[in-house]
């Protein structure tokens, strides 16, 4: 059985509380943590969750408000992202290199740990070029589309 619009909405906003509970949760227990590593690792996961809580609240917006972009800010979005697909690709290769010459097991785990973030941060940047941002603008030309394609003469006489 598939969800109802109504019930993913529901989902996903118990979902994104959940997810707040263990910000609040991971925050306090970093208050009597002294261990570097462990600290860094509780505050990723932490990071992680108050992410996956906006990702719930946008999945749900999407679904009871779908949202378009005009090209104006498409382009600027485009640019955004754009910008930090090229930054994402320059940090992965230098942290691969890193791993490369450390020797250091404990230190190239945490490496490794970055290495897969900034791996997954690249391909989600390049999933919202092409589904997200491509997907939820209108274009002149889209307008124009939307107007006139179906129009039975295209705006002349007999057609």
């Amino acid at each position: 059985m598939k969800f109802s619009d109504k019930e993913l909405v529901a989902f996903f906003y118990e979902q994104e509380k959940l997810e707040e509970e263990i910000v609040k949760s991971v925050g306090k227990a970093l208050e009597n943590i002294k261990n570097p590593v462990v600290e860094a690792v509780l505050r990723g996961i932490s990071y992680d969750s108050s992410k996956h809580a906006d990702l719930y609240r946008s999945a749900a917006q999407i679904i009871t408000v779908a949202p378009a972009l005009t090209e104006k800010e498409f382009k600027h979005l485009e640019e955004v992202i754009r910008w930090h697909i090229e930054n994402e690709e320059k940090l992965i290769e230098r942290v691969r290199e890193a791993i490369d010459k450390t020797r250091n097991d404990r230190v190239k785990f945490l490496l490794e740990s970055i290495f897969t973030d900034e791996k997954r941060h690249h391909d989600l940047l390049n999933l919202i070029m092409e589904i997200i941002v491509r997907g939820e603008t209108i274009t002149d030309q889209d307008w124009w589309d939307i107007l006139w394609k179906n129009a039975p003469f295209h705006g002349a006489p007999g057609g």
